[in-house]
């Protein structure tokens, strides 16, 4: 790859980051404290509660492991 490439790898990807983490966080304060009276989250909460989930249900994961045996 070229500079320019990587250059652009790396400033995409934290911005996509950011852009989920703001979504999700904007998500769940306009639905979770109406349908079950929680309290509104912070961008922080919102990026530990992805990481969590992400851990937790393998969503997204860039590696698979086949445990078949």
């Amino acid at each position: 790859m070229d500079e320019v490439t990587i250059l652009w790898i790396l400033l995409i990807i934290p911005f996509l980051v950011i852009l989920g983490i703001i979504i999700f966080k904007w998500l769940w304060n306009i639905t979770m404290p109406q349908v079950f009276n929680l309290r509104m989250i912070t961008f922080w909460q919102a990026f530990r509660l992805l990481l969590l989930s992400s851990i937790l249900f393998g969503a997204g994961s860039i590696f698979k492991f086949n445990m078949n045996f």
